[in-house]
């Protein structure tokens, strides 16, 4: 294992912004987590732990402590039954490589999550979810280091609190575990009807004889692949902001003054609202900001895009414009999606 010093946070996230860390090192293995943790310890370092940057934005200030990368990898079967397997991987496993393997063996429950860039073991600390599925469909259990104790633990999935875009990880847990791999319980055969709406319009668009889970895969990254860009060709974090989620009272009125806003019911009462078109509406579809140097992607506004910008300050600066745009025109705070770190 190498520790390297001053190390530039940019090329450690996808939006390319950040300041320096004072140590940084890759991790491949459990006996390399905990000599990296032991190591940090006797220096008294805080210690953050990243996968590949897509969800991450660095402060300018940087980080004082012991940055580290997760490289830990694999992808294990481990059968159930004739009508499950469960699927076991290394957090540091690019996420979409554990979609496309299960979905070449004939497994069910994440072929909608294909594509989403990122490793493995962010996808619980986010619930990551997609065209009508997320992580808490199918998660387990979570692996990982507890910092408190030293030890490597299982953490069951129904101890995770996974909600709309956050988890325990995100909260009580936030800076305790780092996470070194998550188990998936999959299902052998075909997904089932009814299909997320765009992905339902695809494939009446592009019909099959049989869907199989390789059929919604191929839909959805052909549909990822229409409106998003990709972050190895521009600096962007993908979704920028959570869809709100709002109550009836707040619903009604704004439906009374927005009739062609569109949403989602959900159980209960209340819905989701699309804050891609809450941004469109405030006025930010296509905005290109010479004041901070960041964007929207033209095809999906949810997307900032890093066109010159040269400081996180910039970003946040712009994101700011746009949550206040939204909360004056709707009355609702959007809520950032990718981490701010430390």
């Amino acid at each position: 294992m190498t520790i390297t010093p001053d190390v530039n946070l940019a090329n450690y996230s996808t939006m390319r912004l950040g300041g320096i860390a004072a140590f940084l090192a890759e991790i491949h293995d459990r006996a390399e987590l905990k000599e990296a943790v032991a190591w940090a310890n006797e220096r008294k370092l805080p210690i953050v732990m990243i996968g590949d940057g897509s969800n991450v934005i660095w402060k300018d200030e940087g980080f004082d402590g012991l940055v580290l990368v997760n490289k830990i990898t694999g992808f294990e079967l481990q059968n159930e039954d004739e009508y499950g397997t469960y699927v076991v991987a290394g957090a540091g496993e690019p996420w979409d490589s554990v979609v496309a393997h299960s979905v070449a063996v004939g497994l069910t429950g994440i072929e909608a999550l294909s594509h989403i860039p990122g490793t493995a073991g962010a996808t619980p600390v986010q619930n990551v979810g997609a065209y009508g599925q997320d992580i808490s469909q199918t998660l387990t259990s979570v692996e990982a280091f507890d910092l408190t104790t030293g030890q490597l633990t299982n953490i069951p999935a129904e101890a995770c609190s996974l909600g709309y875009r956050t988890s325990a990880f995100k909260n009580e847990y936030k800076g305790r575990f780092l996470i070194t791999a998550i188990t998936l319980h999959l299902m052998k055969g075909n997904p089932k009807p009814p299909f997320y709406s765009a992905v339902g319009h695809y494939l009446e668009e592009h019909p099959a004889d049989t869907i199989t889970p390789l059929t919604i895969r191929d839909a959805v990254i052909a549909i990822r692949a229409s409106k998003l860009p990709s972050v190895e060709q521009v600096a962007n974090n993908g979704s920028f902001f959570a869809n709100p989620i709002i109550d009836e009272g707040t619903l009604t009125q704004l439906r009374s003054d927005h009739p062609d806003m569109p949403y989602w019911p959900r159980e209960g009462g209340g819905a989701k609202i699309p804050a891609a078109w809450l941004i469109e509406q405030a006025g930010f579809k296509d905005a290109h900001d010479q004041e901070t140097g960041m964007a929207t992607w033209p095809l999906q506004p949810l997307v900032l895009v890093n066109e010159h910008a040269k400081t996180t300050a910039d970003l946040l600066k712009f994101k700011q414009k746009i949550v206040d745009a939204v909360a004056t025109k709707f009355s609702i705070a959007l809520e950032q999606e990718p981490e701010l770190l430390p």
